[in-house]
């Protein structure tokens, strides 16, 4: 089971925020945007950078950037609580957009939207909070894939073991990371301890 774990005490102390019930959505957004912060520079460390020829105020020198642009697709609707921190954070992001919508009684889901922009030859991170069963996971990265998309990467707040073991089958190439790797799924496919339904607690929508 292949999962890259931000262990930071900084995301820990915002998941375990994120967890608790008495935290009502005007603080579950903001608990949301930093632990996906961290959750952003843990999947980018090996980003490929160009030397660039710049000068200090003192002296000229070679400077380091990004080779390249960045693409990141939220899963609606929840990723969307994750698509902020990307777009400050880098530069030159492109950002695209695949809905899916999990059933609530055989909780696979249906696809209803996709909007990509120039995959190929690009880091692409597909962004979800909540990795369940993996179907929603799955279905995002081979339309990624499918547009062309090879460097392709799974950012995730909670994973349960059930959706790890899923996307390590169907796309073994693709890293994932997550906050934490949870229990189980209980018998609704929800992940144990989990926190709830993310998009209904980040919109307020219980």
């Amino acid at each position: 089971m292949t999962i890259q774990l931000c262990t930071h005490p900084l995301a820990q102390h915002l998941l375990t925020g994120l967890r608790s019930t008495e935290t009502d959505p005007q603080h579950f957004r903001p608990l949301a945007r930093r632990l996906t912060t961290l959750l952003a520079l843990e999947a980018t460390q090996d980003l490929p950078m160009v030397a660039t020829p710049i000068t200090t105020p003192l002296e000229p020198m070679e400077g380091r950037v990004l080779a390249q642009g960045l693409v990141v697709i939220p899963i609606l609707r929840a990723g969307l609580a994750m698509l902020e921190p990307f777009m400050e954070l880098f530069p030159n992001v492109s950002v695209g957009y695949i809905g899916l919508e999990r059933d609530h009684a055989t909780a696979v889901a249906s696809s209803y939207y996709c909007k990509l922009p120039n995959v190929a030859r690009q880091t692409t991170l597909v962004v979800d909070p909540m990795l369940a069963t993996g179907g929603s996971a799955n279905q995002a990265i081979e339309l990624v894939k499918a547009a062309g998309g090879t460097d392709v990467r799974l950012v995730c707040v909670v994973a349960a073991p059930e959706g790890v073991a899923a996307v390590n089958a169907a796309h073994p190439d693709v890293p994932l990371y997550a906050a934490s790797l949870d229990r189980q799924l209980n018998d609704k496919k929800y992940i144990c301890p989990g926190l709830g339904d993310f998009g209904d607690r980040l919109y307020g929508t219980l």
